[in-house]
């Protein structure tokens, strides 16, 4: 027999993850294998299938091509890992179960004796029920679009304390829109979404806002990888490997993220930065510029700040949405509030700092004709609540862009 087949199998697989986390834990010839269903049972059929993991909308309709069911696969009846054994037979597991214990256990977030309410109906919330029973859940209500517990009456369930997204609301591309409102729920202290990309979605960084400990997906993704190999390889791996995986993982998809005063630094840092990194640097003025068709300068004159301001919202939602850039921002980027949520969704953020008297005015619509100070006075405060980290700039670009990615490198990956 030839090489052995190793992937994920799904319908459309775009932005998955699965290849880089299988290649870190070992598997090389790991891939993606689209699907259609009429093309499912052949291809199950194939007896030089090594390991193949199952996503969206496969779940279910694998089981019934399975010789042999793992109990906890047929307890949940879903299943996202298949192996064609040394006896010829397909083997169902689900691993997705030991990937959710593991997101809710690092995140802090129990179960036992918590009213849960898990969103959505599909494979991935029968799994996050029998998890959130098995950890001794009180009561799990399951939310569909149409069922008895819906979207219409959410009300009936106020009380509840934890809250589990498996649900697509908020996904790339789709980034933003959240299944629920958290404040309809003041006895929630612990919110989990099997979301990935973004980081954050609207549901998490309302989560942050009120204090709620919470988790993105990419715990449970790393970890049910992780079982799912050593089920392909009938092999154990270190527990410890999860967490170097997530780290990398983490690393190379955030976004760095530049803020500070007009003349601060920002584009020559991030010229440095880009070349140190290797990272594709994006300018959100030049990208607003771009498509407006004309200067900044000249949209200020047009339309005043506010026509600029709207356009920014919209470069900065977009770029913000992108995974593993570096983003120069304007130094106005801070006085829209909602520019924090598309920036902090996906990013690490960093301010420069410069002495005023430092900072270049020439080509600066908003610096010309104006008080520096007064400008300071009134956007340290804003500049301050973005950041994740303040870094000096007055020293050589290279010296502060080298700062900028070892605090990158050691904080990016938590």
């Amino acid at each position: 027999m030839g090489e052995k087949v190793y992937g994920l199998l799904g319908r459309k697989l775009g932005h998955s993850w699965s290849a880089p986390i299988h290649a870190a834990l070992g598997c090389a010839d790991y891939r993606l294998i689209e699907l259609e269903p009429e093309e499912l049972g052949a291809f199950l059929a194939r007896e030089d299938i090594g390991g193949l993991n199952v996503t969206i909308p496969y779940k279910r309709d694998v089981m019934a091509y399975c010789d042999v069911l793992d109990p906890m696969a047929e307890a949940i009846g879903s299943v996202n890992t298949l192996v064609r054994r040394a006896d010829g037979k397909l083997y169902g597991y689900n691993t997705d179960a030991a990937g959710f214990c593991f997101m809710a256990q690092r995140a802090g977030i129990g179960f036992a004796g918590r009213k849960t309410l898990v969103l959505g109906s599909g494979g991935a919330s029968r799994t996050a029920a029998a998890c959130a029973k098995k950890l001794g859940a009180r009561e799990v209500v399951v939310i569909s679009r149409s069922g008895e517990n819906n979207y219409t009456n959410l009300g009936r369930h106020a009380d509840a304390e934890r809250i589990v997204n498996t649900t697509p609301v908020g996904m790339y591309p789709n980034n933003g829109a959240a299944a629920v409102d958290l404040t309809a729920f003041p006895a929630c202290a612990g919110v989990l979404d099997l979301i990935y990309n973004p980081r954050r979605t609207a549901l998490l960084l309302q989560a942050e806002t009120l204090g709620i400990p919470c988790s993105d997906g990419l715990p449970m993704l790393v970890a049910q990888a992780k079982a799912a190999e050593e089920h392909f390889f009938d092999r154990l791996i270190a527990d410890s490997e999860n967490e170097r995986i997530l780290a990398q993982l983490r690393r190379e998809m955030t976004n760095l993220v530049l803020i500070g005063m007009p003349g601060s630094g920002k584009s020559a840092v991030g010229a440095a930065l880009a070349a140190l990194t290797g990272r594709e640097a994006i300018d959100i003025d030049a990208r607003i510029a771009e498509k407006a068709g004309c200067s900044i300068p000249e949209i200020f004159a047009k339309g005043g700040e506010a026509a600029f301001r709207a356009l920014e919202r919209e470069a900065t939602a977009a770029c913000g949405a992108l995974s593993g850039k570096l983003l120069l921002t304007g130094g106005g980027v801070v006085k829209t509030p909602e520019n924090y949520a598309a920036l902090h969704q996906n990013g690490r953020i960093y301010q420069l700092l410069r002495p005023l008297e430092l900072l270049p005015i020439d080509g600066r619509p908003l610096s010309q004709g104006v008080d520096l100070a007064a400008m300071w006075a009134e956007r340290a405060p804003l500049y301050e609540r973005f950041r994740d980290a303040a870094i000096d700039n007055s020293g050589t670009v290279e010296q502060t862009a080298q700062a900028i990615w070892r605090d990158f490198c050691e904080n990016s990956g938590h």
